[in-house]
């Protein structure tokens, strides 16, 4: 009997949700976050050994494919605003220091050791550059997700690898942009071209944020106290995330999900009602639907049979590349910015993972030319690598520690 196309991707995304919820499960008994076991599930359900998408009950796996990955992106977008609900600028603030060194170190150290990795293997000096501007990127969702989940989030640690990543996100974002304005075909950018890059991104957070501190509380607040919309006050939220992640992309020329953490950031300073409702619909909605679908997605399309295995010694080496230079670059930022050793180390261990922000970034490089099939395929694994060790080895950093909690920021609680 033949179905639909729908019926296939409410077949598909029952079983995505429910290996996502046992995987997680089993993960917690074991001692692991859930997102450890989410990770696995999608390697196991992906081309590395289950391929569910090409199983014979689905007609066409291509665009089921891209209905999985359009329902990820909603995903870490919301599981981003969720983050920064959970934080306060003024704490962000109270780690400045830390996030400048930690992300700048912790952006440049893995493009300087990965570019001579690369040429080691005989590829080109541009293939050599755009690997090294990939391993820059840092996905603070994975870190972020294992941090809530162990109740750390607020500690100094946690703190620091959020506004970290924010700076981060912003050098590998202005890497970006100048590699492809410089090296793709055809393409070429003046020095004002890439001033501008920068001027618009600076723009877009100073505005955002701005928008986000002095007048979404005040929002809020007021639409919770509202008879007609009290009850409406988590829809506007969302309606927020998904305008500011649409901002984040098209006026300010980065990711998506750096949109939304500063909406959350925002909401963050309602009054203790509206925030409670926003927070709790929030999560319901994220963790029940969305959020497993993004983990799941990313080992879905990992097809790690492809690894030739000449290339098997260059992934090994980029993957020490890759940890070792987030542990030290911000590391020793965040040392350099204040941080006592160890929570240096923790919070260095926290940047590892490499995650959606690496596989966007990898993918635009292939579409560019900017990076063959083969070297795509160790990249990706690189980053799969990356992005499943860093829930255990985050949990491992934080055992027998007791991280010192960032001193509560008050909300404001706006009148009129």
């Amino acid at each position: 009997m033949e179905s639909s196309f729908y019926a296939q991707m409410f077949l598909a995304i029952g079983l995505v949700i429910a290996a996502a919820q046992f995987a997680g499960a089993a993960a917690r008994s074991w001692g692991q976050p859930r997102v450890f076991g989410e990770l696995l599930a999608g390697i196991v359900l992906g081309p590395t050994l289950l391929n569910m998408l090409h199983w014979d009950v689905f007609d066409n796996p291509e665009l089921l494919s891209r209905t999985i990955e359009e329902l990820a992106e909603l995903g870490v977008l919301f599981l981003m605003f969720t983050v920064g609900l959970e934080v306060h600028l003024r704490e962000l603030l109270q780690v400045g220091r830390v996030a400048i060194w930690g992300g700048v170190l912790g952006a440049s150290l893995p493009v300087l050791m990965s570019i001579p990795a690369v040429l080691l293997f005989d590829f080109s000096s541009e293939e050599a550059i755009f690997v090294g501007v990939v391993l820059a990127a840092t996905s603070v969702s994975i870190s972020a997700q294992t941090l809530l989940e162990l109740g750390l989030l607020r500690t100094k640690e946690g703190v620091g690898l959020l506004a970290t990543a924010v700076v981060d996100d912003i050098l590998a974002i202005l890497l970006l942009s100048v590699v492809i304005a410089t090296m793709g075909p055809g393409t070429s950018a003046s020095a004002g071209d890439l001033v501008w890059i920068f001027v618009r991104m600076v723009l877009y957070l100073v505005g955002a944020l701005a928008i986000a501190w002095y007048v979404l509380p005040r929002l809020f607040n007021r639409i919770f106290r509202s008879r007609r919309l009290s009850g409406s006050t988590a829809s506007f939220a969302l309606i927020a995330a998904l305008f500011f992640g649409w901002s984040a992309d098209v006026l300010g020329g980065m990711a998506a999900i750096t949109g939304a953490f500063i909406a959350g950031v925002g909401l963050s300073q309602t009054a203790e009602r509206p925030h409670a409702q926003i927070v709790g619909t929030v999560h319901h909605i994220s963790y029940a639907f969305l959020v497993p679908i993004f983990f799941v997605n990313v080992g879905l399309h990992a097809d790690l049979t492809r690894i030739g295995g000449s290339l098997v010694p260059l992934a090994i080496l980029l993957s020490v590349v890759a940890v070792v230079s987030k542990i030290v670059g911000s590391g020793f930022g965040a040392l350099l910015g204040g941080f006592a050793r160890g929570e240096s180390f923790r919070l260095g261990v926290c940047m590892i993972s490499r995650g959606e922000v690496g596989l966007i970034i990898a993918a635009l490089g292939l579409a560019e030319g900017l990076l063959s099939e083969s070297l795509f395929e160790t990249t990706f694994l690189v980053i799969l690598l990356t992005t499943v060790i860093t829930p255990p080895l985050v949990r491992w950093v934080f055992k027998g520690h007791e991280p010192e909690e960032m001193k509560p920021a008050q909300r404001q609680k706006a009148q009129g």
